[in-house]
């Protein structure tokens, strides 16, 4: 799965190359380092799993908001807004290698027909719809035998 930071101001997109990636100021720490005063050492840390993106606050001082929410953890979906104190990044999701063309996009290949069900009364003695019993084997009932005499 390809997973991409896209800057909301300007610059190239951020391609998350590994499953765990720390965001923060610390160049020895972090994956993603953001040079600014509101970024914590260890910010936030994002993790690509089942075609989603979590993420989860280090407890930092300005916090981590995702669409305008603080948030402490959460998944992330395409085309949410993530934020780190001032600094906003649009979620970006596909696939690992991009589409060439969109002519075979959802095609479909045909499938072989299975054969028909076999008929679900057969080898169960007569189940629903069976008409192997005579008239004389059905017992009629009565209300009387139910309800309580007047």
């Amino acid at each position: 799965m390809l997973a991409q930071l896209i800057p909301s101001v300007s610059g190239p997109p951020i391609t998350l190359h590994k499953n765990i990636f720390v965001v923060g100021r610390s160049d020895k720490l972090c994956d993603l380092v953001i040079d600014h005063t509101s970024i914590s050492k260890v910010h936030c840390i994002l993790v690509k799993t089942d075609g989603l993106i979590y993420m989860r606050d280090l407890g930092s001082t300005n916090g981590t908001r995702v669409n305008g929410q603080r948030v402490i953890r959460g998944a992330l979906l395409p085309g949410d807004k993530i934020s780190f104190a001032s600094i906003t990044y649009k979620i970006h999701l596909g696939p690992d290698v991009p589409l060439s063309g969109v002519s075979n996009y959802g095609a479909t290949e045909a499938l072989p027909i299975q054969p028909d069900a076999p008929d679900l009364d057969e080898g169960f003695g007569g189940g629903f719809g069976a008409t192997d019993q005579s008239q004389s084997d059905v017992r009629k009932l009565r209300d009387s035998e139910f309800l309580p005499p007047d």
